[in-house]
């Protein structure tokens, strides 16, 4: 694949996987937006774990407060706060991990990705949503306040944005912000909630893709990741500097003019 392509679709990924607008509708509409030829699996898996590394390198010490939390179930500290985190991230996963296997398995995976008329909807409706909780928010609550059933609400809506378009962080952001979440603590727990999501979502389509490519397909791919993880990194950073006192709004009117445009274009 080009050279140029393979910057593209990681500078997309990157730039757009933690803001509120959808990496995956974005990606989808590439080829479509540029007369280029479908990236494939192979190379969106890369993009995803570049911005994976990204994540985990921001928020290491709340990706590694999880991780003891699993070794701490495992010595059966069940109350310990790592160990209640790594819990409610479980719980968080599970509506995202069932939704995605039945995408893969039923084939609506790859059909909903090749439709630019669901990407428009979904990138305006759930624009809107955002707005709306961001303005009705009450701002009261933090990262300490998690709890089961707002995993279990905010897996939920992570769960919905496998339609292309909907923003995996967005949409966490919007349940986060419907249930009383700061804005930077709702990136926040976006954010964390993403990794076991990212990782998952890569293990379930990545594992065919890597089996079945040959070098220079895996040379293109660890390119795709390095660039899409210094773009994420930069994306994540500018985000979380400028939260409080710019909101969600940019991102809602970004999301508003391009889900129209796409739905009259197509």
């Amino acid at each position: 694949m080009p050279l140029f392509q393979l910057v593209l679709v990681a500078l997309i990924q990157g730039a757009t996987e933690f803001l509120p607008v959808s990496s995956s509708g974005h990606l989808a509409l590439l080829p479509f937006a540029m007369d280029l030829e479908d990236q494939g699996r192979l190379l969106d898996v890369a993009a995803h774990v570049g911005t994976l590394g990204a994540v985990i390198a921001y928020f290491f010490k709340d990706v590694l407060q999880a991780c003891l939390g699993v070794i701490r179930l495992c010595t059966g500290r069940f109350r310990n706060p790592a160990a209640k985190t790594a819990i409610f991230l479980f719980v968080a996963t599970v509506p995202v991990g069932a939704v995605g296997i039945a995408f893969e398995w039923s084939g609506l995976a790859d059909a909903i990705r090749k439709s630019p008329e669901i990407i428009g909807w979904t990138t305006l409706l759930f624009g809107l949503l955002l707005l709306w909780s961001d303005k009705r928010g009450a701002s009261v609550r933090s990262f300490k306040d998690w709890n089961l059933r707002d995993a279990m609400l905010m897996g939920i809506w992570q769960a919905a944005a496998l339609i292309p378009g909907t923003s995996r962080s967005g949409a966490v952001i919007t349940a986060a912000r419907f249930l009383g979440y700061e804005r930077s603590q709702a990136a926040r727990l976006a954010m964390l909630m993403s990794v076991p999501a990212i990782l998952g979502a890569g293990l379930l389509t990545g594992a065919g893709a890597v089996a079945g490519a040959d070098l220079s397909s895996l040379a293109d791919a660890a390119i795709v990741a390095a660039i899409s993880f210094a773009a994420a990194l930069a994306a994540i950073t500018f985000m979380m500097k400028l939260l409080e006192r710019t909101g969600y709004t940019p991102y809602v009117i970004y999301r508003i003019f391009l889900g129209v445009a796409i739905i009259l274009v197509f």
